[in-house]
């Protein structure tokens, strides 16, 4: 089983898997150019990922149920919404997700490549999927 890892390995990472074991997050984005950095495919519809934590310990077991590939501009507010971070406005997802992906060395315009993923939680640690 493949392995997600959500935001940077620090307090945002605690806040965002707590927001998906509370199912509050039900989507996330990623830069289609990490898929190629880290020679791996893409996610499909119905594969299962260990949702880890800090320590690469798994919280979760994810089903993807939606991969869609698309440019930063190209995200709808639907997908920002379900990332279920707060954003007010598809203004306010975009500003936040180009000021993490700067501050990660990946500065991001209207064109880059993005891949949104939706997903469900279908097992906690400690129970089998």
């Amino acid at each position: 089983m493949r392995a997600m890892e959500l935001g940077s390995p620090d307090e945002m990472r605690d806040r965002l898997n707590s927001l998906v074991l509370a199912g509050r997050k039900t989507a996330t984005t990623g830069l289609l150019a990490e898929y190629a950095e880290e020679t791996e495919g893409l996610e499909f519809a119905g594969e299962c990922l260990a949702l880890l934590d800090n320590d690469g310990r798994r919280v979760a077991t994810l089903e993807i149920t939606g991969v869609e590939r698309t440019s930063f501009a190209g995200v709808t507010w639907d997908h920002a919404l379900a990332e279920g971070e707060g954003d007010t406005s598809l203004e306010e997802w975009r500003a936040g997700h180009r000021r993490f992906w700067e501050r990660e060395g990946t500065p991001v315009d209207d064109d880059t490549p993005l891949v949104c993923l939706t997903f469900r939680v279908v097992a906690t640690a400690g129970a089998q999927p």
